[in-house]
């Protein structure tokens, strides 16, 4: 048996860093979620401002990683009854009488009720009940209307529906029953419910109109028999083949664009507001009386309420003299107090991440306009204050600051730098801007294409390749030169 001694160095994390790491992560939204269920599974944990010593053991267990379990019930030990007689002066005075509210309501951001609405599917059973059908038939109505996606389309065959009911249900159904209820279902509210595709749900709001008396048969030809070439933006062929004029296939383009590409534009969730967004940090600006613009920023922790330890309960679970109570407050006054500097460092960690942000951005922040940004990466920002990358992209992820000029993600000030002709670098959101800017100006008869605005880009000093102008034009959402075309 041989033994051996070696020596190496090896990096662990600790189970209580990640949970920080995870902790930083937390939108203001999730924070106050996670708050609550502390609230609710941690009886030590209370609303409230902490006291001074308790605000000096979260200090100084910032520095520490863990606490002496002495330093907990000097922390928590209960004060003598009346040992301040200010704090039960005016213990028989209404509370409204000792609330003063400074605050004004201008200063409360609005938040838009959520209202909640019937699935477009339950919407659609109970048009379906309202009609003559038999047991059976209702039975297969709402086992067709569950089929469509979230779109309204249906996608499966009246056969695989037919052999799905037959299975689930326990009882035959042919085809021709299936196909019976397709055709009810088509006849419903909104025109194009259960159609199969896009070319199908057009023709169906097409032969409503036209049932209507509206003149749209040149409409309807065209989505019968050139729809391949519509999509493709290819007109002169559909002139060539349909034998008409300009003016005539646009009046039909205006009759078929009008129309609806889904029957449900809303998916399976009915919201009535929906992407509701609660910015996490407040800038606002101030100017003095030299003319200078001031930056303060804040967390906005208006929804976030303030925790501190609940003493009373502490000290009368410590009194008992029980093993098991011990290890019970001990487990949960370790978690009150992980959770009160976990907040507190969140709190300090993201208004300085946010101040070197304002401070890169300086001219970003004071105008509002993109084509300042400064090319910036996570490292910018990481070296400054000290911190790990990953620190830095947790506590931007998914964040959003309000500003003057609108709510940004802070995720978009992150762009790369890219040279420009004089050897200046600026941001990739420049470019993009500019390359917009182009496209706003063409002529939608004769488009541009990617090589031209490379071309007219390298003009203006941005030298890029077409595959870059591609892939902006991708991200910006942009179509390509041939499906911008316009008559």
């Amino acid at each position: 048996m041989n033994l051996s001694q070696t020596q190496r160095q090896t990096f662990k994390i600790t189970p209580l860093q990640i949970q920080m790491l995870n902790f930083l992560q937390l939108s203001t939204v999730e924070l106050e979620a996670r708050i609550k269920n502390e609230l609710e599974e941690n009886p030590l944990l209370e609303e409230g401002t902490p006291t001074v010593d308790e605000v000096s053991l979260i200090n100084s267990d910032d520095q520490e990683e863990s606490a002496n379990e002495s330093e907990y019930v000097a922390a928590f030990k209960p004060e003598k009854d009346y040992a301040d007689w200010d704090e039960y002066l005016h213990d028989d005075t209404p509370d409204y009488k000792l609330t003063v509210s400074n605050k004004s309501t201008d200063d409360e951001i609005y938040t838009a009720p959520i209202v909640q609405e019937n699935d477009w599917r339950t919407e659609l059973k109970n048009q379906a009940h309202f009609l003559p059908l038999t047991e059976r038939q209702v039975i297969l109505m709402d086992f067709v209307i569950d089929s469509l996606d979230d779109n309204g389309f249906l996608m499966s065959t009246a056969e695989g529906i037919a052999d799905d009911v037959s299975f689930t249900n326990n009882m035959f159904v042919d085809y021709s029953e299936v196909h019976e209820i397709l055709a009810i279902i088509r006849l419903m509210e909104p025109t194009g419910i259960g159609a199969t595709d896009l070319q199908d749900c057009l023709m169906m709001q097409l032969q409503r109109k036209k049932e209507q008396g509206f003149d749209v048969a040149l409409a309807v030809d065209i989505v019968a028999f050139n729809f391949e070439e519509l999509t493709n933006h290819n007109y002169e062929k559909i002139m060539r083949q349909r034998e008409i004029s300009a003016d005539e296939l646009k009046k039909a383009i205006a009759q078929i664009t009008a129309l609806n590409a889904k029957p449900f534009t809303e998916g399976s969730e009915a919201l009535a507001i929906k992407n509701n967004i609660i910015p996490d940090y407040i800038i606002t600006y101030e100017t003095n009386l030299y003319g200078e613009l001031s930056m303060e920023i804040s967390l906005n922790n208006g929804r976030v309420p303030a925790l501190k330890i609940n003493q009373g309960f502490a000290a009368n679970i410590s009194a008992v003299k029980d093993k098991a109570a011990t290890q019970y407050v001990n487990s949960k006054l370790d978690a009150a107090n992980w959770l009160i500097r976990a907040i507190h460092q969140r709190e300090n960690t993201m208004l300085e991440v946010m101040k070197t942000i304002v401070v890169f951005q300086k001219d970003f922040f004071k105008t509002g306009d993109i084509q300042t940004l400064r090319p910036m990466i996570l490292k910018n920002i990481a070296d400054v204050i000290g911190m790990d990358i990953s620190t830095v992209s947790r506590v931007t992820s998914g964040k959003y600051a309000q500003t003057p000029f609108g709510i940004i993600h802070l995720k978009a000030l992150f762009t790369e730098g890219i040279k420009i002709g004089w050897g200046e670098e600026v941001s990739n959101r420049e470019i993009q801007e500019a390359m917009v800017s182009l496209i706003a100006k063409e002529d939608k008869k004769k488009p541009l294409n990617d090589f031209q605005i490379m071309d007219l880009l390298a003009r203006q000093g941005y030298k890029i390749a077409r595959r870059t102008v591609a892939k902006y034009r991708e991200n910006l959402n942009i179509l390509s030169a041939q499906m911008r075309r316009t008559l």
